[in-house]
């Protein structure tokens, strides 16, 4: 990210939206935008290797759930956040990752410009190539700042996405379901 350009674009907004950029509460406005979109879009051109690597041996082929996993991202059709929460469920082959590891995947995948469809299925696609489960699914919920504060106006309101990759059984599944309900 050019920080120095983003800082002049956000100047360039503020006076086209007809604001005074030297007043008092708007002098360091630019700065701290750059700044905060240096954070929301920390994850542009990472992937979960490294989280997804250190695994550990496990017998059986028992489903993991890690469920509530919390993210915030940016719709990039408005620019505006979107947040919610990832269940992530997935049968081992032989090796499980750190819980933790799974959580990082997430944030790895929210902190950039996304689409909810495009996320969940990053999400699956990075734990199916790193950790080779016999299959994994992955759902999220969330609600979009640009369809609860604008147009709309539908506060409260959520959109939940699923992806399924390799063999992932229906009943199974629902079993998911009901687990993270």
């Amino acid at each position: 990210m050019d920080r120095e350009r983003v800082i002049k674009a956000v100047e360039e907004l503020l006076k086209a939206l007809g604001e005074d950029v030297s007043r008092e509460g708007l002098k360091d406005t630019p700065r701290r935008v750059a700044d905060a979109y240096a954070e929301l879009l920390s994850g542009e051109g990472k992937n979960a290797k490294e989280e997804l690597s250190r695994t550990f041996t496990a017998e059986g082929g028992d489903v993991v759930i890690e469920k509530d996993i919390s993210f915030s991202s940016t719709c990039e059709h408005h620019l505006m956040p979107f947040f919610g929460k990832v269940h992530v469920a997935y049968i081992p082959n032989g090796k499980v990752a750190g819980l933790s590891k799974l959580a990082r995947t997430v944030e790895i995948f929210s902190k950039r410009l996304q689409l909810q469809e495009r996320l969940t299925s990053q999400i699956a696609e990075e734990i199916m190539l790193r950790l080779q489960p016999e299959g994994v699914f992955v759902i999220c919920e969330a609600e979009h700042t640009c369809m609860t504060c604008r147009g709309i106006k539908k506060a409260g309101s959520k959109t939940v996405t699923y992806c399924t990759k390799g063999s992932f059984p229906k009943e199974l599944k629902i079993e998911v379901l009901a687990a993270i309900k």
